[in-house]
């Protein structure tokens, strides 16, 4: 599990394309392809997630009538940042991201989780990452002063790190046991995206709600690469390093970067974004199913 983290601004160059090594059309967007069967969980310090299985694409994109008509369901995310110390071993790594892990069997409300670790290094240090999520806004209150979490991030996480912080939003899914849980095959493997982002205060309630509407709508579009995104406004007012968040599942790695190198996702960056923003985090990392190896 690991993330690749950086600040993101795309070029008008285009030279994040190359930086991808990919040709961003749309006809490649919306294509479908086969993950090989012989993935399995590597170690730690493996950044990539070897494609898996057959993807399916939904009714939405086929254009039968009515098919993208759904009830949807309030959710909670919660996306946790953390920079560990420079000569952190891998046992100790293990033992954090193994008892954050496990942090979701041991209290109620959190519905949903991942976590990894960074590729590379970038300008504001994170070195892992942890998405949560909760049902309701009261299920988060509680997890903050949860005593076994306190007791976890005591004794399994900040003696290992020099700094962390939380972004929590307010989101909505599809109105289903698995998109609430993110259960089944195809939440198993492939690559979690999250975009943190910091809009200026005169764009907000106007075109920073605009810009985050946009790009969600965007990833609606793409169902073959994209399993499910979320996104939403800080809810911690008294917080202000980044207003707005966006988490996207992607299906694979290769899925990930043809939709960030796409035309379709940089015009949006650049002529929605870039504008009103002060400053973006962009972080991924690749998931596996984690929790039949772990503790």
């Amino acid at each position: 599990m690991q993330i690749l983290s950086q600040i993101f601004f795309p070029s008008r160059r285009g030279n994040r394309s190359e930086t991808l090594g990919i040709a961003a059309s749309q006809s490649r967007l919306k294509r479908k392809y086969t993950r090989s069967s012989s993935d399995r969980r590597g170690n730690l310090s493996d950044c990539a997630v070897t494609e898996r299985r057959n993807v399916v694409v939904s009714a939405v994109e086929e254009g039968i009538p009515g098919a993208g008509v759904q009830r949807k369901r309030k959710v909670v995310e919660h996306i946790c940042l953390v920079k560990a110390k420079e000569d952190l071993s891998e046992e100790e790594e293990k033992d954090m991201l193994d008892f954050l892990y496990t942090t979701q069997y041991q209290m109620r409300g959190i519905v949903a989780m991942s976590l990894g670790r960074i590729c590379d290094q970038n300008p504001e240090q994170f070195t892992h990452a942890i998405f949560m999520r909760f049902q309701m806004k009261e299920d988060l209150a509680k997890f903050y002063e949860n005593t076994f979490y306190t007791t976890v991030l005591k004794e399994h996480v900040i003696p290992y790190c020099h700094g962390f912080i939380n972004f929590d939003y307010e989101s909505e899914v599809e109105d289903d046991i698995l998109p609430i849980f993110r259960k089944g095959e195809e939440f198993n493997y492939g690559v979690e995206l999250m975009i943190l982002v910091e809009f200026s205060q005169s764009s907000l309630g106007g075109p920073a709600e605009d810009a985050i509407t946009s790009l969600a709508n965007l990833t609606v579009d793409f169902p073959s690469l994209i399993v499910q995104a979320t996104k939403g406004a800080n809810m911690k007012m008294d917080n202000i390093e980044y207003t707005h968040g966006l988490v996207v599942r992607f299906r694979s790695v290769e899925a990930f970067k043809i939709f960030m190198g796409s035309s379709e996702y940089n015009t949006i960056w650049e002529s929605k974004f870039m504008p009103f923003i002060r400053k973006a985090l962009c972080v991924h990392f690749s998931v596996d199913p984690v929790g039949k190896e772990l503790m």
